[in-house]
């Protein structure tokens, strides 16, 4: 199963780890060190130029990846759901 995240991005549902609204995790300070230390470790993906809504940490092969996306964390989770309760 797969997830689009915005613009031409897709990812594997089963490599994620967590779906994060940037808005209410920036708030914290380790949340703000993660995705710096992210971001300097080239881990990060920035999907959309526009305002970003979430961030998305996938693994897969041991290797991190943190998305940046405009789209919010309750559309991802829907289109996650959604799609799960079809093959169920």
């Amino acid at each position: 199963m797969y997830l689009h995240l915005g613009q031409d991005t897709v990812i594997t549902a089963e490599s994620i780890v967590g779906i994060f609204d940037i808005d209410a995790c920036t708030v914290s300070k380790r949340a703000r060190d993660y995705l710096a230390n992210a971001e300097k470790s080239s881990c990060v993906v920035n999907v959309s130029y526009e305002l970003p809504k979430s961030f998305i940490v996938c693994e897969e092969n041991s290797k991190t990846t943190v998305y940046i996306s405009q789209i919010s964390t309750k559309t991802l989770s829907n289109r996650l759901f959604n799609k799960q309760k079809l093959i169920i």
